[in-house]
């Protein structure tokens, strides 16, 4: 059992709170870029399992080879994902692997995805408050925040093993 989702990250500065003794006020630099890159994920929640690609945009081809991907990493498994619903994940054109199956999350429910763990931890220890001066320096910061994530797989079960998962039978009948 499999989540997927991806994530924009980029140029443009997100602002987040912080904490600073009193009476200081923390300055934190900003700038609005628009370029971006995207990271997608799928993660096993049972485990901390990780596959991720750092893509430069997003369609039913990248997402095609993004499932290659996740197909290679989890070589020994037949991989139920459960996705939202964004448009690559359905199009017709979309190649998916013999050994996937893909599961479709009800919309508009992002807090059912443990996928989204991994975006606020990326944000709030590898990109927060940080103004990059070019894209290659927004995938250097992401590139190790993921490597973090790969060498860790308890600290990412940790993150992604929901209480409602723990409900579920894993077992066939």
């Amino acid at each position: 059992m499999l989540f997927c989702d991806q994530a924009r990250f980029g140029r443009i500065s997100d602002r987040r709170r912080c904490w600073a003794p009193w009476p200081s006020r923390p300055v934190v630099p900003a700038q609005v870029v628009r370029e971006y890159l995207y990271v997608c994920a799928t993660v096993s929640p049972l485990d901390g399992r990780l596959a991720c690609l750092i893509l430069p945009w997003l369609d039913s081809s990248t997402m095609s080879l993004f499932l290659q991907h996740t197909a290679k990493i989890f070589a020994q498994d037949y991989c139920v994902i459960f996705l939202d619903g964004a448009g690559w994940h359905k199009a017709s054109s979309l190649v998916i692997p013999p050994t996937v199956k893909l599961v479709f999350l009800p919309s508009y429910s992002p807090e059912l995805n443990p996928t989204e763990s991994l975006w606020e931890y990326l944000r709030e220890n590898h990109t927060e408050h940080h103004p990059f001066d070019s894209l290659e320096e927004v995938q250097d910061c992401v590139d190790r925040g993921i490597q973090v994530l790969l060498a860790n797989p308890k600290q990412v079960q940790s993150m992604t093993y929901y209480r409602w998962l723990k409900t579920l039978s894993m077992t066939s009948n």
